[in-house]
């Protein structure tokens, strides 16, 4: 491309205002004013057409820079890569492939096989169509519905949608695919039983199980559920929940699928896996964002041999394998990028920086609420956090959408990109989202903080 044209900042902003569909956006706006362009990235820090430098706290918006930008063993990995075998459909396989499939297991105890996806929505499609056909082979295509949770979000595809918990993500969308039921959430915050503690994280457990006797576990095939709530609020689960989990699936002989888009390769601190927090033995575990950290695309849905045994056991039956293909699952940029990226986070000790930094910033976040009666809670676990924003603690009332938008902006104003739940919950878009870089400093969390602070006062005082 002729650099001249790169450097013209004007006519990259008109093309983009004239030509580019943002995702999440409402365009109205770009009649008058320029959309935001990011032109360079560089550790925890972008810069936008203006040379103005923001300090990235959503790891690119959405959850995914998780070793930060500018890592150029990444992109060399990927050129000498796509120069040697870009790519070759997945029916085959290459030797990233093969690599990364050995490292990312060797990462998961109990788990053997990777199906190599372009994105976690379409990885947890993958996972959905596994558990349809064991219904079908299995058990006369009775045991087909897949409970999801309130709150949850699995994906874009009219699919993953069918499986959302976030009613206004799913609005005019509809109609959807049969064969989905919802659960209860488990946020205590907003209760739905009168108890606490682990009391409470069973009697959340225990609402999934009335679902299933309601629904009739003969009918029920599997369970898809994320370690950590992401979008419908960064909602950790409460102690107990998990244990009653794992014992109702393997109760009712229903598969325990984990959606790890988020919270998977080191996001959460201590482990590669938000799951392995909680001592779960998963079914399914998809992850797609910090695979490579967005470097390539990649995502994977990897599957314990259980499951991967009930698509080869009888090789005279034309069906009896997972008849499937994702084109761009066969990219070889992808696992060369992960493998990298993975190579990264154990030689710089990322894990561990995430556990440090996250219990560090939850602090600093629980500070501000002593300062600012706004924030009804933090949670979160690592370096993926949440602050929800209320406009009384007592009622718990949440506050106007536009203010917590508001504080977003004021953020940005500042040189500070933070997120906000959005289009999730009707009258709970109330929740301040952080993921900064697994790299990150207590500098670069001083930062994000100082920028909250002044925003919360700015905004509400």
């Amino acid at each position: 491309m002729d650099g001249n044209l790169l450097n013209d900042i004007d006519k990259v902003v008109d093309a983009d205002r004239a030509h580019v569909w943002h995702h999440l956006v409402q365009h109205q706006p770009f009649q008058t004013g320029a959309p935001k362009i990011i032109v360079e990235g560089k550790g925890m820090r972008v810069w936008d057409q203006h040379g103005k430098e923001h300090i990235d706290a959503v790891s690119g918006g959405v959850w995914t820079v998780n070793v930060g930008y500018g890592r150029e063993r990444i992109a060399n990995a990927i050129r000498d890569q796509l120069i040697k075998l870009p790519y070759f459909a997945g029916s085959a396989g290459s030797i990233p492939g093969a690599l990364f499939s050995e490292k990312l297991i060797s990462k998961m105890p109990g788990m053997s096989r990777v199906y190599f996806t372009n994105s976690g929505s379409e990885a947890n499609e993958k996972a959905f169509k596994m558990v349809r056909q064991i219904a079908h082979k299995r058990y006369g295509g009775k045991k087909y519905k897949i409970l999801y949770r309130e709150r949850d979000y699995h994906g874009s595809t009219i699919g993953t949608m069918s499986a959302g918990g976030q009613d206004e993500r799913n609005a005019q969308y509809g109609p959807f695919a049969p064969g989905f039921v919802r659960v209860p959430h488990c946020l205590e915050y907003r209760a739905q039983w009168d108890l606490t503690g682990e009391e409470y994280g069973i009697a959340a457990a225990n609402a999934i199980e009335e679902v299933i006797l309601a629904e009739g576990p003969d009918t029920v095939g599997a369970l898809c559920l994320e370690p950590v709530t992401a979008g419908g609020g960064v909602i950790t689960p409460p102690e107990g929940y998990w244990p009653r989990v794992q014992e109702i699936c393997r109760k009712y002989d229903i598969l325990l699928h984990i959606d790890e888009v988020v919270c998977g390769v080191g996001r959460t601190g201590t482990h590669w896996f938000g799951y392995q927090h909680y001592g779960v033995e998963p079914d399914f575990v998809t992850m797609a964002k910090g695979v490579a950290s967005g470097y390539a695309a990649i995502a994977c849905c990897v599957t314990n041999e259980k499951v991967f045994d009930m698509f080869k056991d009888d090789v005279e039956d034309p069906l009896n394998y997972f008849r499937d293909i994702s084109t761009f699952g066969g990219c070889t940029a992808g696992p060369a990028a992960a493998l990298e990226n993975v190579a990264i986070i154990e030689e710089e000790g990322l894990l561990e920086n995430t556990t440090k930094m996250g219990d560090y910033m939850t602090d600093q976040l629980n500070a501000l609420a002593d300062k600012h009666a706004v924030i009804g809670q933090v949670r979160g676990k690592g370096l993926f956090l949440g602050a929800e924003l209320v406009s009384d603690r007592a009622s718990k009332e949440p506050v106007p959408e536009k203010q917590a938008q508001a504080v977003v902006a004021d953020c940005m104003a500042q040189g500070t990109i933070i997120g906000v739940t959005n289009r999730s919950i009707p009258g709970f878009n109330n929740t301040l989202c952080f993921s900064p870089a697994l790299i990150s400093t207590k500098d670069d969390i001083d930062q994000i903080v100082a920028s909250v602070d002044e925003a919360l006062g700015r905004v509400f005082g």
